[in-house]
């Protein structure tokens, strides 16, 4: 999987997603789910290496069947916070203050 941290001054939020599916965008209906290199292709991490930093993030952006299986296996995220478009799984977590 690849992982990026986009840091701002007080927020950060890190995006999670399956190799495969760099570069490529998918839409249905209204929904345009675009998988951009600069948004998303970050370091190549292990799923282990993945959680460690998914279960301290505030801010989750996560696309795939791996990234979003990951985040299910550990309760991070429900069934309830995905969403798909054209089967490709993706669910956001955000912390609202």
């Amino acid at each position: 999987m690849y992982v990026k941290i986009h840091q701002s001054k007080d927020r950060h939020v890190v995006a999670i997603c399956d190799e495969d599916l760099i570069g490529k965008t998918f839409s249905q209906g209204k929904l345009i789910l675009e998988i951009t290199e600069r948004f998303y292709k970050g370091d190549k991490l292990s799923d282990e290496e993945t959680y460690e930093l998914m279960k301290n993030a505030i801010n989750l952006n996560i696309v795939g069947k791996k990234a979003i299986k990951l985040a299910l296996k550990h309760r991070l995220i429900t069934k309830e916070n995905i969403i798909k478009i054209k089967s490709i799984p993706h669910a956001q977590v955000y912390q609202i203050e």
